[in-house]
């Protein structure tokens, strides 16, 4: 157990919405977390996700290591087939605890994605890049029908198949999708895929901690079972039985729905680590597809800093007063480079000399915070002792439990995407798919 926890400190909303009106709504908060617990409020047959930490069991923890396993020994690549939660929870995982340069250092496997787009350009490109390499498939879709998925896996399948032949190829190739039912589902069964199950309680979007997340974090050398303690510490902390005032999750959803109602329609996710850029995507996904409904809803947004302060930051320090910011802060870097003295002096650095460049991060970090605050843009912080599997898991799992909290008190159905079938159904009657 980690001495040190995730902290949220919504200090800095007090100037827009007292701290008194905040903790006033704890009833509310309570009560939309007991519906979670009790399963009374809408969308209650996708809570598979709930309890999720603390019932995966050993020997399916076992099961996908030793696939994870497999797949790194014999394969130089991995393609990660996938759109949407399928792939994104994983790809967040994995840029976050990956070094920032392991595609140009050779290490093995590469993890890649395919799937999550209709690129012709970027198929074309993924399969010449595969050319005489030693590669797999893991295949993550609960239909086997999506259209972006399907489509690279019918592609890539082919080309696995003709690279190494049918047979070979059957043993690089996973797939995880229904138990029952479906194209992919039918597909394994008769091919005999190494399979995984996506429960049929837990969406897309929730499902980071099952194996459609978890083999492909395991693929890429990373510790599953530590990712899992994290949120199961999370899951505990974040329950029914805990007070308002103690619960980070509960706080988090009842500020940002009275921001809300203050006319702060867009939330920007801001990072001062670029290792946290798809952490923003998969957020922005969780709480745009759960939120986003009944013409309701606050637009997630998200920025890179300092990088997009050079471009995004006039706006947010001045422009309209709609929006307000969550910082996700790293409180330790994992290595340490300090500034260096230079005789010349000529960039005028040499007052940092000696410094660590995360101190001089740090600082970038609270300047933003008071400027944009002082600015008319409300700000919450939640820091991260270190980044690590451990806090990687619990803050996935808080992101989880605020929304469905935050969606209940909103008054949406937070597990639901009726929306995303719009796009389709226009896409399929162009392309005059058969019935």
């Amino acid at each position: 157990m980690n001495n040190k926890q995730i902290t949220l400190n919504i200090d800095k909303v007090f100037d827009f919405v007292p701290e008194k009106q905040i903790f006033s709504c704890a009833a509310t908060a309570q009560e939309a977390n007991l519906s979670l617990e009790n399963g009374s409020g809408k969308g209650n047959d996708f809570l598979g996700w709930l309890h999720l930490p603390s019932s995966i069991s050993r020997s399916v923890v076992d099961d996908i290591q030793q696939t994870a396993y497999m797949l790194r020994s014999t394969c130089e690549i991995v393609v990660v087939i996938g759109i949407g939660g399928s792939y994104l929870g994983a790809k967040a995982v994995i840029d976050a605890l990956s070094g920032a340069f392991n595609s140009l250092t050779g290490k093995r496997p590469l993890v890649v994605y395919a799937g999550h787009n209709i690129g012709e350009d970027y198929l074309h490109e993924l399969s010449t890049f595969l050319v005489g390499k030693s590669f797999g498939i893991i295949n993550i879709s609960k239909s086997g029908t999506t259209t972006e998925p399907a489509l690279a896996f019918r592609i890539l399948k082919k080309q696995l198949e003709e690279a190494v032949g049918k047979n070979e190829a059957v043993g690089r190739i996973v797939a995880v999708t229904d138990a029952a039912r479906g194209a992919l589902r039918t597909l394994a069964d008769r091919e005999g895929y190494k399979t995984f199950v996506i429960p049929d309680n837990v969406g897309g979007r929730f499902s980071v901690l099952t194996p459609v997340g978890l083999l492909p974090i395991a693929v890429a050398g990373i510790n599953i079972q530590a990712l899992i303690d994290g949120a199961v510490f999370m899951e505990k902390a974040t329950g029914k039985d805990i007070a308002f005032e103690n619960n980070p999750a509960a706080i988090y959803a009842v500020t940002r729905n009275l921001l809300y109602q203050q006319g702060k329609k867009t939330e920007i996710l801001a990072n001062f680590n670029p290792k946290l850029h798809y952490v923003s995507e998969w957020w922005k996904q969780l709480f745009g597809e759960s939120e986003g409904k009944e013409h309701k809803g606050i637009f997630p947004a998200s920025v890179d800093f300092t990088t997009d302060l050079h471009s995004m930051g006039q706006w947010i320090q001045e422009g309209e007063r709609t929006i307000f910011e969550t910082v996700i802060s790293v409180l330790n870097a994992n290595h340490c480079v300090e500034v260096p003295t230079d005789a010349e002096d000529l960039d005028g650095l040499n007052y940092l000399a000696g410094k660590r460049v995360d101190y001089v991060n740090k600082m970038a970090e609270l300047g933003t915070q008071t400027a944009h605050v002082d600015g008319g843009v409300p700000n919450i912080k939640i820091e991260l002792p270190e980044l690590n599997e451990y806090y990687m898991g619990a803050l996935l799992y808080f992101f989880e439990r605020a929304c469905g909290i935050s969606g209940y008190i909103l008054g949406v159905n937070p597990f639901d995407q009726p929306g995303v079938e719009a796009y389709k159904k226009n896409m399929f009657a162009l392309l005059k798919k058969p019935e």
